[in-house]
């Protein structure tokens, strides 16, 4: 994936790849569309969706707790930013990761993968639900998901940042974009809202 551009703007709907989105010349980020509301199962039982998190900044990842290789990689990454974003995590940036794997993610399996990481859950949610819900959420967020003939799972790897107002702003490809880019657009999505 390190041969594509770090963070993608998406035709949602289509999942079609649009330019790049260019931090240095650009005052705000752009525009893609309202972004797909759900509603789920946190690592908690409790019933989350999208609209609960209407005010804050949110960044919706897509992730599965028996993952090996990527999932990690961004779930470190975002834990990361979380304790460099210090005050204003929970209160008005949230993070979001939604299992691809619902099947076998549970809501004790998915808490246990937060703990792992140092997720701090006031302002993290770990969810799960039905299969065909996961995956008509997947591919509103314009995540493909495919579960191999040896029974491992395939999925496009997309973080997407939503605005205070509910909006799908713009989306990282990969575990591998820059997180400091990644804490500066949340923030800038949190003062363009102020």
């Amino acid at each position: 994936m390190s041969a594509w551009p770090a963070r993608l703007l998406l035709f949602v709907l289509l999942a079609v790849p649009a330019q790049a989105h260019d931090a240095g010349h650009v005052e705000r980020l752009p525009v893609i569309g309202p972004a797909p509301d759900f509603s789920l199962t946190s690592q908690d039982g409790a019933h989350v969706s999208l609209h609960d998190f209407r005010g804050k900044v949110v960044a919706v990842a897509f992730i599965f707790a028996s993952c090996t290789d990527v999932c990690p990689m961004l779930t470190n990454s975002m834990a990361r930013v979380q304790d460099k974003l210090g005050p204003a995590f929970g209160p008005t940036i949230a993070f979001v990761s939604i299992t691809v794997d619902p099947v076998h993610d549970t809501p004790e399996v998915l808490k246990l993968y937060a703990q792992n990481f140092g997720a701090n859950l006031q302002g993290w949610a770990f969810l799960t639900g039905n299969p065909t819900v996961i995956r008509d959420v997947a591919r509103k967020y314009g995540v493909a998901v495919r579960t191999t003939g040896a029974g491992d799972i395939d999925h496009t790897l997309l973080t997407s940042l939503v605005d205070p107002h509910g909006v799908l702003r713009v989306q990282y490809l990969g575990a591998e974009f820059d997180p400091e880019e990644f804490r500066r657009d949340l923030l800038s999505l949190l003062d363009e809202s102020r």
